[in-house]
């Protein structure tokens, strides 16, 4: 299974926010930085972020991007669709019944992914990537 680039990096920048302090603004050079990025892409991929409800934009001199939602609520599951969208991964492409054995075992498969998706926290994973520094 593969994802995108972008949710790549959308999955690590909103790692960064949920560790970063949740009212100074962390610019978008340094979010781009971080991970060897341009930031005209990143910006892209941020404004899906706002769209989403995760962020918000700080306009200024001091501004950049910092967390709008519950930074406990944030899952792996969350952000991928935001950047991915909603649309299964898997589509049976033949002319058969409507109870394609195929499909079934891919749509249980990707239903048990996003389950996982589901529960994996983004605060939690912050708070294992502390834990790992000291």
């Amino acid at each position: 299974m593969k994802f995108t680039k972008a949710t790549n990096y959308a999955l690590h920048t909103m790692l960064m926010l949920v560790a970063a302090s949740p009212v100074k603004p962390v610019g978008v050079q340094q979010l781009a930085e971080s991970q060897g990025v341009s930031p005209t892409y990143l910006s892209k991929i941020l404004t899906r972020l706002v769209k989403a409800g995760m962020i918000e934009s700080i306009s200024g001199a001091n501004g950049g991007y910092r967390l709008s939602s519950n930074k406990d609520d944030i899952t792996f599951l969350d952000i991928i669709h935001a950047i991915e969208g909603t649309a299964s991964m898997f589509e049976c492409g033949f002319v058969h019944s409507d109870e394609c054995l195929i499909q079934a075992v891919m749509k249980e498969a990707e239903e048990k992914m996003e389950s996982h998706l589901r529960e994996t926290k983004l605060a939690d994973l912050a708070q294992k990537q502390l834990k790992g520094l000291r």
